[in-house]
């Protein structure tokens, strides 16, 4: 494992990388270690599948009391090596590189946040019953891809007839990959995704360097049309096994909508939810301050 040493504004900073699978896992790790012991860190997992962690950038401002965070790309991701093995990009690959990570990072209490496709791989290490996990934030992230496709074809039911037509013609004629297709789903992802507009350039960043390999493979072409690997995953049956302090977020909305969440919230005991009224799919940049307070609370409450 490499280190070199970085800044960020005024925030004590490192970056390397981690063996794994004969490849290179990339992380970066903000704040100071000395204060392990008395505030856990927490750590990230992005999204996507396939979405580099830039879009969780701006949460780097956690470190701003005192604790660590921690940053990774996945495996084929941003940063990190992106050998271009289809078969390789599997629910179990991703759930063995978060343990590896925290191994090799000495990680032996944590907090996990993971966003999207990031809190399905937390939960799915919840599942395994790790030890020296604080609490679990899981944030806009379903327990059943069959409820998020039906979800998110019911808000494309409220789009404009003309966006509808143009999205179905594209996937009939298997032309997802065309520009106007992709220009199309923009659409759905400025009501859905990220209502900034702009977008941050920390988001743009990301959109700009998801691994189509691993998304198309995992997904599928958009957020609604999933007929990849992961279009069957439900542990919705399994969530009452996740007996870790869990936080719920997400937005009003959100492509992970409010039943999709309520899904989720009534399946794993105790659980609490926030829901931030003015966001969708990133309210960790769309209400940034709220969602700075509530985490930085959730995490103060949970670090003994």
């Amino acid at each position: 494992m490499s280190t070199v040493s970085t800044s960020s504004t005024s925030r004590l900073a490192s970056e390397g990388y981690i063996p794994f699978k004969g490849y290179r896992t990339w992380y970066r790790s903000v704040g100071d270690p000395a204060n392990d012991a008395q505030r856990p860190p927490v750590l990230m997992l992005h999204g996507g599948p396939g979405a580099p962690h830039d879009y969780l950038e701006n949460l780097e401002a956690l470190a701003d009391g005192g604790r660590r965070v921690i940053f990774y790309d996945q495996l084929g991701c941003g940063r990190s090596d992106q050998p271009h093995q289809p078969d390789m990009w599997t629910v179990p690959l991703y759930v063995e590189e978060l343990g590896v990570v925290r191994q090799a990072l000495g990680l032996d209490r944590v907090h996990i946040l993971g966003q999207s496709w990031g809190g399905m791989l937390a939960m799915e290490y919840a599942l395994t019953q790790p030890t020296g996990v604080a609490s679990l934030i899981i944030e806009s992230s379903p327990s059943s891809i069959p409820l998020w496709v039906a979800e998110a074809n019911r808000l494309r039911d409220e789009l404009p007839p003309d966006v509808q037509a143009t999205l179905l013609r594209h996937e009939q004629a298997g032309t997802t990959d065309s520009a106007e297709y992709q220009e199309t789903m923009l659409v759905f992802y400025e009501r859905h995704v990220c209502r900034l507009q702009p977008m941050p350039d920390y988001v743009q960043r990301a959109f700009e360097h998801i691994s189509q390999e691993v998304y198309n493979t995992m997904n599928g072409p958009s957020e609604f049309h999933v007929i990849g690997t992961l279009k069957e995953w439900d542990i919705t049956p399994r969530l009452g096994e996740i007996r870790l302090p869990t936080l719920l977020l997400s937005g009003r909305y959100d492509e992970a909508t409010p039943h999709i969440m309520e899904v989720v919230h009534n399946g794993i005991g105790g659980s609490e939810w926030v829901l931030f009224e003015k966001s969708s799919h990133m309210c960790h940049c769309e209400e940034e301050a709220r969602y700075l307070d509530v985490v930085n609370a959730w995490l103060r409450r949970y670090d003994g």
